[in-house]
């Protein structure tokens, strides 16, 4: 693909997104999507891990468009955030997910005071769910009255660890970036295969901080390829590089890549587990393609000019795959922007649906290649 065809196809997509999402913010307003269920996104409360969303899809159109109506919207989202740190116990290791994509992202575009007070305060509680003797940040809380999952770690948390990382560069402070890579090297240590296949779930002893054991979680099983954990580990993994220089990170994220490449079909999208038995429904996951993609744009700004072609040309072929063959550009009975994700299929939740989270990760991957170099992460 040349750097002519894909700018060309690249911008299409840019006014596709931008005359779609101001047609569909006018439902969704300053709410918090999370799947797509016949054609509308369901929203959410304030206090599910999706929150950060919709709010950093429309920072990432405002900064391209100064649209004020995508800036009013999700500022009235991050906004209702306060009642969420203020609420605590629905606080979770997503802080990150939250308020780097509301908060961090307003810093960074209109230095404003509050957002970085805010963004702040939601490290701070983040770093206190870390664990010293397993050196992990905690995944959820309990679900249900009884249960304990004090000593679980999950994958997706390498990519609230940049909330961290940019809290530190923001304070002169290493104290967070410090938990940030001690969380990073336990899962160097207990999550990525040699392979470069992923664990979603590790269970450590909460009071020694020995591993227990792994559990398969969103996954097809404990030792399966769940896709979109791979995703969260090339680019959770890539950031932490980009942040601390340190080369276990880098390394660590090629590798979660170059077993994510050697598995994606003909299409470039990846399916939802890529270790799946017969008679296993094997549904796509758009969104893990579209997480995926950004991070190898961005494992690509940081190798050899020589090397990062093949990560670039990969990003590229997923995120054109996405839009050519997964895009709902022109159906006005459908608010997402990307068909055909897949949240929790052990759990058989939106199953072959467009979900928030792959539409930001796709925007975010098609600013990258329109030549916008800053994340929010």
């Amino acid at each position: 693909m040349s750097i002519e065809s894909t700018k060309e196809w690249a911008d299409k997509a840019w006014e596709q997104t931008v005359r779609k999402v101001g047609r569909t913010s006018e439902r969704i307003g300053a709410g918090f999507p999370h799947a797509s269920v016949n054609g509308a996104y369901v929203l959410e409360p304030a206090y599910w891990w999706t929150a950060g969303f919709w709010p950093g899809l429309l920072w990432l159109l405002y900064r391209d468009t100064k649209d004020e109506h995508f800036q009013a919207l999700a500022e009235r989202c991050e906004e209702q955030l306060d009642q969420v740190i203020m609420d605590y116990y629905k606080l979770d290791h997503d802080i990150g997910f939250m308020w780097t994509l509301t908060s961090v992202a307003r810093y960074k575009l209109l230095q404003s005071e509050d957002s970085k007070r805010r963004a702040l305060l939601a490290a701070t509680l983040l770093a206190g769910r870390f664990n010293v003797k397993g050196n992990f940040i905690r995944a959820w809380n309990p679900w249900r009255e009884g249960e304990n999952n004090a000593g679980w770690a999950i994958i997706d948390c390498m990519m609230n660890l940049p909330l961290l990382y940019w809290a530190s560069e923001t304070l002169a402070d290493p104290r967070f970036k410090h938990l940030a890579m001690e969380h990073a090297d336990t899962v160097l240590a207990n999550f990525i295969r040699p392979d470069g296949s992923v664990y979603h779930i590790v269970r450590f002893d909460p009071e020694t901080g020995e591993r227990a054991e792994a559990l398969g979680g969103q996954g097809y099983a404990p030792e399966s390829g769940w896709s979109r954990g791979t995703a969260w580990a090339i680019y959770g993994m890539a950031l932490s590089y980009r942040y601390t220089g340190e080369a276990r990170y880098l390394d660590a994220a090629k590798r979660a890549a170059h077993y994510f490449i050697s598995q994606l079909p003909e299409d470039h999208v990846p399916h939802w587990d890529f270790r799946l038995p017969e008679g296993v429904a094997k549904y796509r996951d758009s969104s893990a393609g579209a997480c995926a993609a950004c991070g190898l744009l961005l494992i690509a700004d940081q190798v050899d000019p020589l090397e990062a072609a093949s990560y670039r040309r990969a990003g590229e072929a997923i995120l054109h795959s996405l839009y050519a063959n997964y895009g709902a550009w022109d159906d006005e009975r459908e608010e997402g922007l990307i068909m055909h994700g897949t949240s929790h299929y052990p759990e058989q939740k939106n199953m072959d649906v467009p979900l928030i989270y792959g539409d930001y990760f796709f925007v975010e991957g098609l600013s990258r290649l329109r030549g916008n170099t800053e994340l929010f992460w």
